[in-house]
């Protein structure tokens, strides 16, 4: 039975892909009910008729907010609800009290209470979501692609010599492709037969995998000129890792509090690693790898024909720092730059036509 209470209380969520588990929690930590709902609209407003009857609500801690929490954060601050995005409790933690359900929501309850979970979710409804939709069809599309030629270049290393010595005599991958896909196998009767109907298939394939990633690059264009035009003029920069670091901030900037947290959260940032009277530090590997990697090409971009960035690896280099760690500092520094061009980008819900 429900307890009204006076004072604040707090939701943790424990999400699912069928089901979400809530616990109630009060101010001083004591769980005043459990309820589980189905994932869609019904569960949802029962959740939040369910969590008001205990009084006044200071927030939802929902984990998993970028996926299978992503349709309840919504729904929730659609109802004007503070919502708390919410880690996954670590393995001793786990370990210690056990793991289910409605102990993991109230592991999230209690993150929000004692102030450990405070990060606001992505919102999911801006440029920002539609950037990650399309680049989400675009990096499959590519790996498919690279699969293909990868098919195509080990099936003809196998192929009947006569064919195999003419495909040779072409030069240029698009020459061998648009070949392959005009070829006319005719009657599977024989291994040259049947090879070219294989290496035709996966030439159509690659083909249009092509043309699906060029529609797809170009809505990306779009919308992150729209959402980003300064940040996509800047030299190494361009698009794609534009695109990368929007996806990575999301389109609230504010809950990144500074450069060095930016820094962190694309593991550009050294771990202290002292001890005693020895202070050294070692290498982050923690942090977005995309968004890690994507500094990386920037980087190498920019020393290939970036003067400033050429003097200073030319002047780091006479100072005995070897590559590695000049390419570790300037990583750094173009953490930094991103983030100041991403906190002076305003926020904006304006779609370029083409993109629509």
């Amino acid at each position: 039975m429900n307890q009204t209470a006076a004072a604040e209380v707090v939701v943790g969520v424990d999400t699912h892909k069928h089901i979400h588990v809530a616990v109630v929690v009060s101010p001083l930590g004591m769980r005043l009910g459990t309820i589980t709902i189905p994932t869609n609209a019904k569960g949802y407003r029962d959740l939040a008729a369910w969590a008001c009857s205990f009084g006044t609500i200071r927030a939802f801690g929902v984990e998993g907010t970028g996926s299978y929490g992503a349709a309840l954060a919504r729904f929730l601050r659609g109802q004007e609800h503070a919502v708390i995005e919410v880690n996954r409790s670590d393995r001793q933690l786990r370990h210690q009290r056990g793991k289910s359900d409605p102990i993991d929501a109230e592991a999230a309850a209690r993150a929000v209470l004692g102030g450990q979970a405070t990060s606001l979710p992505k919102s999911g409804t801006s440029t920002v979501e539609m950037i990650r939709h399309l680049k989400v069809a675009r990096d499959t599309a590519v790996k498919a692609r690279s699969q293909s030629m990868l098919a195509i270049k080990a099936l003809i290393v196998g192929i009947p010599s006569a064919l195999r010595e003419r495909l040779e005599l072409l030069r240029g991958k698009m020459m061998l492709i648009r070949h392959l896909a005009a070829l006319r196998p005719g009657p599977i009767v024989s291994t040259v037969a049947s090879a070219k109907a294989g290496l035709r298939a996966l030439a159509q394939r690659w083909l249009a995998l092509d043309d699906e990633i060029k529609v797809h690059q170009s809505h990306l264009e779009a919308l992150t000129r729209a959402r980003a035009p300064d940040l996509v003029e800047v030299h190494g920069i361009g698009s794609g890792t534009a695109a990368e670091m929007l996806l990575l901030v999301g389109d609230n900037q504010d809950h990144i509090r500074s450069e060095a947290a930016f820094a962190e959260l694309c593991g550009v940032c050294p771990i202290p690693a002292s001890s005693g009277r020895t202070q050294r530090y070692r290498l982050n590997r923690g942090g977005n790898r995309q968004a890690n990697a994507a500094l990386y090409r920037v980087v190498v971009t920019r020393m290939r024909g970036h003067q400033p960035t050429v003097d200073y690896v030319q002047r780091r280099t006479a100072e005995g720092k070897s590559k590695a760690e000049i390419i570790r500092c300037l990583k750094r520094y173009v953490a930094r730059e991103i983030f100041a061009h991403l906190r002076r980008e305003p926020i904006t819900p304006n779609i370029p036509a083409t993109a629509a």
